[in-house]
């Protein structure tokens, strides 16, 4: 008889519920149930005879797959809900017409280009650590900027125990007060400009994400949303492309 059962992070992934790696958070969190029962990493199941439940909700395989980018204002953050009540980029896509979720992440005080899908798989192949995909970034930090840091920057600094990559700074603005800097980058570790400004004794003002994988945000209105044309899902889809071993 022939298996009809998978992971249960990519059937989670599939139902639009998160990327695979969250769906796995999920698993570890007790958040998930099969039949009834809490689920455990490494459960599969069968999407036709199974009911599996996320914090008490059945969930199902979305037909319809959507793929959008979000001009992030400041103050959201990139969860559908949170604990604390704080605005959630939810808040600005409810009218997208399914339930969709982040691509990777932006901080709170962050601004700027978000990818938003409700295809797992997608969102398990852009921010996955194996396809170092490049995302840009506008960045104004305090005060004047010397070579010296940049070149730190550039060649990695230690942040949470561990070396930056290599990435690509730029000096775009010098002004008294302030210093307007471009990264490129191809790491996605939590607040990862921040802390490297930080380690090199720069305070960030103002942090914007224009970029991501050669897909700009263009002239997108703060908080205002679109969906991604032909040209942008071929370039993503060809960095996304599943595989089984992610």
């Amino acid at each position: 008889m022939k298996d009809n059962k998978i992971r249960l992070q990519k059937f989670l992934s599939e139902c639009g519920v998160a990327s695979r790696r969250k769906a796995e958070e999920l698993i570890a969190e007790g958040k998930v149930k099969v039949n009834g029962r809490i689920a455990q990493i490494g459960d599969r199941v069968d999407a036709k005879r199974d009911k599996v439940a996320v914090k008490g909700k059945r969930v199902a395989p979305q037909n319809k797959k959507v793929y959008i980018m979000l001009n992030k204002p400041r103050g959201y953050v990139t969860t559908l809900k949170d604990e604390f009540d704080r605005k959630t980029v939810n808040d600005l896509v409810k009218d997208v017409g399914v339930r969709v979720f982040p691509v990777g992440r932006l901080d709170k005080d962050s601004e700027g280009l978000l990818l938003l899908t409700n295809d797992g798989e997608f969102a398990n192949g852009i921010t996955h650590p194996s396809r170092h995909v490049n995302k840009t970034y506008d960045v104004t930090v305090r005060g004047a900027v010397n070579d010296a840091a940049v070149e730190k920057l550039m060649t990695g600094v230690e942040i949470d125990g561990k070396k930056t990559l290599p990435c690509e700074v730029f000096v775009t603005e010098r002004k008294a007060d302030r210093t307007g800097l471009k990264f490129i980058i191809n790491e996605g570790r939590n607040r990862q400009i921040r802390k490297m400004c930080e380690a090199v004794g720069l305070a960030v003002i103002r942090l914007k994400r224009v970029e991501i994988a050669g897909v700009k945000m263009g002239g997108l209105k703060l908080g205002a949303w679109r969906e991604l044309n032909e040209r942008e899902m071929s370039r993503l889809t060809n960095i996304s492309r599943d595989k089984d071993e992610l």
